[in-house]
């Protein structure tokens, strides 16, 4: 009896292991599961992300004429996920014209990306990483893209010929404002601004605070006079592969701080011999040191860094204004967040083995003394404005080490708007009023932070 127990469960182990044997030929031969196909139009550069349950091997060729990339990716069968890229391209892609998928082997399937110019290809994997699993990435750069620098020229050529005229107003204004008083009886003060002033979304804001002219902060006679294009860098956080934080209704980081920005971006660009630049005006991944680069690349005279917090728990309420730090974080919650916002490079998909990456994180170390005093400044000057519409979460600017505000040269701040982690914040995130209001409060805070420190002369015009 006892052996032919023994007899029963050596067949049922010899039947379950093959049953396993079974399995297991099956998975190998389905291949990878793949989870998700996503594309991400830009001007920059365009990507392609294929998500899977498992890392995939590619073989990569680049055809010149006319421009494709074509990429075998093995140990796959062609399924309709797969498929889906087709439907994803968009006809406005500013680089991708199209891209077919085939069965070209068993086990193999033949991916062509069709381009609209000669392009640059990086194709890399990335190993899991927050809400992602593998991911396989093919970054596509032209090899012909516009100096961001003469763009900002150009567009200031456009200008409307009245504008000399409004500029002239300003700078006046602005004049007044800074130049040193010359002994003898005060001058009156200026008329106060009220709180309808401040807070009244869309409506005009006061001029002084708004407006950094074309010859901005010229002193008495005239000293310290600077008659060239004022650039500032606005950085909307996150994007494309990262979405940044997600509030309990859904809000997602990325989409609110990308249409502040674009408001702040409009007021900006509306006073004379000024333009914002955008790291990214679209949905698309940014990594944090091209972000700086971008920045100095077109020589700004300011960079602000516009997120949206988030926390643990629902509670935690109010804006923040960040500079940089060389001495460690000025508070706990002010390294967490610096480690948080640091992490956007493994989320978003960093090409790790891009020549010029080491490179630029080196440029980063440069930080200066100098450069943390005005940054601390320009907080100042901004959280003073975001206070009086909204809560402030700190009533000083707090110090970290953010990778994104490590420009040696440029005044950085990063502000975090609210916390998206709170319902009522996400609701006021989501409001176009509180939208307007924002904008306004940190084109009030740039124009306040001009009118004490007005910017250098550049060695030539712009």
């Amino acid at each position: 009896m006892s052996a032919g127990k023994g007899g029963l469960k050596r067949r049922d182990v010899l039947q379950r292991g093959s049953l396993v044997l079974l399995l297991g030929m099956q998975q190998i031969a389905r291949g990878a599961t793949i989870l998700a196909v996503r594309v991400w139009p830009a001007k920059d550069y365009s990507r392609v992300t294929i998500e899977s349950d498992t890392g995939l091997k590619t073989k990569t060729y680049f055809i010149a004429e006319p421009p494709r990339l074509a990429v075998d990716i093995e140990g796959i069968d062609l399924i309709p996920a797969l498929r889906e890229l087709v439907a994803k391209v968009k006809p406005d892609d500013p680089n991708i014209s199209g891209i077919r998928v085939g069965q070209n082997a068993p086990g193999v399937v033949r991916l062509v990306i069709d381009l609209k110019q000669h392009m640059l290809p990086q194709v890399f994997t990335l190993p899991p990483v927050a809400a992602y699993q593998h991911r396989l990435v093919f970054d596509l750069y032209p090899t012909q893209v516009l100096d961001p620098l003469e763009a900002l020229i150009a567009e200031r050529l456009k200008d409307k010929p009245d504008k000399g005229a409004a500029t002239d107003a300003i700078s006046e204004l602005l004049a007044k404002q800074t130049a040193r008083p010359a002994p003898g009886p005060a001058a009156p003060p200026p008329p106060p601004v009220t709180a309808a002033d401040k807070n009244q979304a869309g409506g005009a804001s006061p001029p002084v605070a708004q407006a950094p002219p074309e010859s901005v902060g010229a002193g008495a006679g005239g000293r310290n006079k600077t008659d060239r294009l004022i650039i500032v860098a606005l950085d909307p956080g996150h994007g494309g592969e990262d979405p940044g934080a997600i509030g309990p209704g859904g809000t997602r980081e990325k989409d609110v701080v990308l249409q502040i920005a674009l408001r702040l971006r409009e007021r900006i660009n509306n006073i004379p011999n000024m333009r914002a630049f955008l790291t990214r005006d679209a949905d698309f991944f940014v990594p944090l040191h091209v972000r700086v680069q971008k920045a100095r690349r077109v020589q700004a005279d300011l960079f602000i860094s516009i997120h949206a917090d988030a926390f643990f728990t629902p509670r935690p309420q109010g804006a923040s204004v960040f500079a940089l730090s060389e001495k460690g974080a000025t508070s706990s919650s002010a390294r967490w967040m610096a480690d948080k916002e640091n992490s956007a490079d493994l989320v978003g998909g960093v090409n790790v083995k891009a020549k010029d990456a080491q490179v630029q994180r080196a440029l980063l170390d440069m930080s200066t003394t100098a450069q943390i005093n005005d940054s601390l400044k320009l907080g100042g000057a901004m959280l003073g404005e975001i206070g009086n519409v909204g809560k402030l979460h700190k009533p000083r600017v707090e110090q970290a080490g953010f990778a994104v505000l490590k420009a040696p040269d440029i005044p950085s701040v990063l502000v975090e708007t609210a916390f998206i982690s709170n319902p009522d914040e996400e609701a006021k995130l989501r409001s176009e009023a509180y939208q307007v209001q924002l904008a306004d409060a940190l084109m009030r805070g740039i124009g306040s932070y001009f009118a004490k420190n007005p910017p250098l002369a550049r060695n030539r015009p712009l």
